[in-house]
């Protein structure tokens, strides 16, 4: 049998690399299991007294709700969340953290350097919903563009994409509802990956295209342009109103060329999903390495999913770079906590039934996996969702841990690429920054083979390290920056993952 994994001397816990039949002793402690235990889930090191604490990645991932016998599985059934550690010890590790993004010798990619200085990894017309009564209207004008071949003469077009929502009206003209929904709309219409951008609304709604103009400072911008299907006479005529508009705009779209960009003009968004047992020992940790390199370039990484660091928040903020930035964190994870007592939940109804079932028990002990995607760089910034990504080094963003909605923040912020690692697997695209997809174990890059971009199940299969896992990854990101098609890409997945976060009532 595999040799369980060990991840920290302090801890309680081992890590079950291959499924453990009743009546094995994985551990070789003279204690035969009673029931089949699926590999990457835990085992206790020795024995536990009930109300004792659980370790895992040398930190407590919940507390024994039983007396647990060494060699038992450790689960759900005996494992529960408790109070997690709140003496943050802010900046303690931060010399720590600025050694380990040292700067390193410079990496290029081919991009697309717009006129305000930021660099697209991609070429994109987009056609940006205000409110859900125009989402029919733009996707099928986006799929008259493609059926009429308008998209064929321009091969530096990468294509056309319709963000269609299921909001923009029945809710607040102001609050943290209607920020979000507007940073999203303007984030995804300027962002660097497109070249140009129409609104349509219907013409009556809450979120109005002159508003969101006149805020934003682009009144009479020339690259975006907005019409309503009231003002237009109907859904035929905006449908052909779109599809002019577009044929009109593609030449000057089309004149981008990619040129050498630096790669510290990159922003690349975090994500995991679908994860399992594995996920905070290979992918994330991987992705981690990944992450401070690109930092060390002088880059940007983007982590998110505020409901899946909880717990484990304290090891982000011993590496902020100043109080500020350490109290803007701390302020997102108690509003967290009163937004989920607020709508009866808690915090710990995350992780899903899938995490569960692939060996995860606590939110304490999913975020501590998953913090390990920023790997060891300072935390230099903490945004609200969908907020202008502005610094460099390692950002974080606030958003649900749900990774449509949490995508479409980063996106919305300026991120030009999302790297999505998983256990269980994932079926997910974005546009228009690609997704890059990672398998946190052999089985699954070989059963989700067109899924999949990236495998880091050869840590453990193959003795990969972590540092040369991270240097592969990073060459596959500019890779994919300069041009090279992703995975979901090729599937042609992205026009339905656009997902902004709705906070407060729907009237």
């Amino acid at each position: 049998m595999a040799e369980p994994i060990v991840l920290d001397p302090k801890d309680d816990v081992a890590i079950l690399t291959a499924k453990a039949g009743a009546g094995d002793d994985p551990l070789g402690l003279g204690a035969p299991l009673d029931t089949p235990v699926a590999q990457g889930h835990k085992v206790a090191r020795h024995g536990l007294v009930k109300g004792s604490a659980i370790r895992k990645f040398g930190q407590i991932i919940g507390y024994a709700t039983a007396d647990i016998s060494a060699g038992e599985h450790v689960h759900s059934h005996n494992c529960a969340i408790g109070d997690h550690d709140r003496g943050y010890e802010i900046g303690a590790d931060l010399e720590a953290a600025k050694a380990a993004v040292a700067p390193q010798k410079p990496m290029t990619f081919q991009g697309y350097r717009r006129e305000d200085g930021r660099v697209g990894t991609r070429n994109y017309i987009a056609l940006c919903a205000t409110v859900n009564c125009s989402a029919t209207v733009i996707r099928k004008a986006a799929d008259e563009v493609v059926r009429r071949g308008l998209l064929a003469p321009y091969p530096n077009v990468d294509g056309i994409f319709a963000l269609a929502h299921g909001t923009g009206c029945g809710m607040a003209s102001e609050g943290a509802g209607w920020d979000n929904l507007q940073r999203v709309l303007w984030g995804h219409a300027t962002h660097p990956n497109v070249g140009a951008a129409v609104f349509v609304g219907l013409g009556c709604e809450v979120m109005q295209i002159a508003r969101m103009k006149t805020l934003f400072g682009a009144e009479g911008s020339e690259r975006f342009h907005g019409l309503t299907i009231q003002d237009t006479g109907g859904t035929r005529a905006t449908i052909e109103a779109i599809v002019a508009k577009v044929a009109e705009l593609l030449p000057e779209v089309a004149k981008a060329e990619r040129t050498t960009c630096p790669a510290s003009d990159l922003v690349i968004g975090l994500q995991c999903g679908g994860s399992d047992g594995y996920s905070g020992i290979t992918a994330n940790p991987a992705l981690g390495a990944a992450s401070d390199l690109l930092v060390a370039q002088g880059g940007t990484t983007v982590l998110s999913e505020t409901p899946e660091i909880y717990g484990a928040e304290q090891l982000l903020l011993r590496r902020a770079v100043n109080g500020r930035v350490a109290d803007k964190l701390i302020e997102r994870i108690r509003w967290w906590e009163e937004y989920t007592q607020m709508n009866g939940g808690s915090m710990d109804n995350n992780p899903s039934p899938g995490n569960k079932a692939g060996g995860l028990t606590t939110i304490l002990e999913k975020s501590l996996g998953a913090v390990a995607k920023a790997g060891s760089a300072p935390l230099s910034d903490v945004l609200h969702y969908g907020e202008k990504i502005d610094n460099k080094g390692l950002i974080f963003m606030d958003t649900p841990g749900y990774d449509p909605v949490s995508v479409t923040g980063q996106i919305a912020g300026g991120a030009q690429l999302i790297v999505f690692t998983t256990g269980r697997g994932s079926a997910f695209g974005s546009k228009p920054a690609p997704t890059i997809k990672v398998a946190t174990n052999d089985r699954l890059y070989q059963s989700m083979s067109e899924d999949m971009d990236i495998n880091c199940g050869d840590i453990l299969s193959q003795g990969v390290s972590i540092p040369d896992k991270g240097r592969e990854m990073l060459e596959h990101f500019l890779a994919v920056a300069s041009g090279q098609p992703s995975k979901s890409e090729e599937l042609g997945l992205g026009d339905n993952e656009t997902v902004p976060w709705q906070v407060g009532a729907v009237m």
